[in-house]
């Protein structure tokens, strides 16, 4: 391949430079792109980029000789009738450029160590006829279960992105907690650092000194059971790994009922559901195509099981809708 000057289109405006480059040529390696931008062999509109350089609709983009790319994956493993069908029970909300699901706690959204069925994998059982397949715009963790929002093409994609990256996004958690948090409503600012250990990595509060990604999440106490659990709504404010499970444990010292990772014995109540009581409750976006889209979701059996236990009085889901 020779030097060539690639134009940005509409569908990749405001992306960034690297991600550009993982859409044209997926093989290409972060650490070989670095050092093309080093060197000054990747430019945008004839100048120097770094790698997280905002691209424009109409800027030029000097792509120097690539590697050759790797022979093609083998193709992904069919989807199980059983599956699909779960996939399709899960959509809340589909329009032309956006999927709704309500994932289940105990699936894993992406592949890892030891994980080969995953909701990344299923996804072209979704294209509902799209000749895209749709792709993920964020994440959740295995066990926490709620709305979980898909990118129905490259545009709807980086829209998405962008809102959830410039706190456009409102997102809504219910949590149940062991013990009482006081105050019983308030701000957390704890930064967090990841810490490996024998059961792999894991976040923890950064400690005076320590470099730590910024984490925020706003909370409120919205019912109690004497003083044993509390019904919290949480809104991330921030997006980080295990943001919402660290903030409660470290900062509430109130872990999530069945966060054995973050609460250790203490997160466990003898009688109840022995799973992560975490759901993402809504989510409150700008629509790819103007508008705003607000999408909620209904709490998982094991956690309806513990309000109804515990007596707390849930409100009913709304319908998703799309305002214009």
């Amino acid at each position: 391949m020779t030097i060539a000057l690639i134009t940005v289109t509409e569908d990749e405006a405001d992306i960034r430079l690297d991600r550009w480059f993982r859409r044209h040529f997926p093989h290409l390696t972060q650490g070989a792109l670095q050092k093309m931008l080093r060197t000054g062999q990747v430019r945008v509109d004839g100048k120097r980029a770094e790698a997280n350089t905002r691209l424009a609709v109409g800027q030029e983009v000097r792509v120097p000789p690539m590697p050759e790319a790797p022979p093609p994956e083998p193709a992904r493993p069919r989807v199980s009738e059983r599956d699909a069908e779960m996939l399709e029970r899960m959509v809340i909300y589909r329009d032309d450029s956006v999927i709704a699901l309500d994932k289940p706690h105990g699936l894993p959204v992406q592949g890892g160590p030891n994980i080969a069925r995953h909701l990344d994998g299923m996804l072209d059982v979704l294209r509902f006829g799209h000749e895209e397949r749709p792709r993920l715009v964020h994440r959740l963790d295995r066990d926490t279960s709620g709305v979980l929002l898909l990118a129905r093409s490259a545009a709807a994609a980086a829209k998405l992105a962008a809102a959830f990256r410039g706190r456009d996004a409102r997102k809504t958690y219910w949590a149940l907690v062991v013990g009482r948090p006081h105050p019983l409503a308030g701000r957390i600012n704890m930064p967090l650092a990841k810490q490996g250990g024998p059961r792999g990595e894991r976040m923890t509060a950064a400690e005076e000194g320590e470099e730590g990604a910024h984490a925020i999440t706003d909370y409120e106490v919205v019912d109690n059971a004497r003083k044993h659990v509390s019904w919290l709504e949480m809104h991330p404010l921030t997006g980080r790994t295990h943001q919402l499970r660290v903030h409660a444990a470290a900062a509430l010292k109130c872990p999530i009922l069945g966060d054995g990772k973050y609460g250790g014995a203490a997160a466990h109540i003898e009688g109840m559901p022995g799973l992560l009581h975490l759901h993402a409750r809504a989510i409150e976006l700008p629509h790819p195509e103007g508008g705003t889209l607000s999408v909620a979701a209904p709490l998982p059996p094991h956690m309806k099981e513990s309000f109804e236990f515990l007596g707390f009085d849930r409100p009913r889901t709304p319908p998703a809708k799309r305002t214009r």
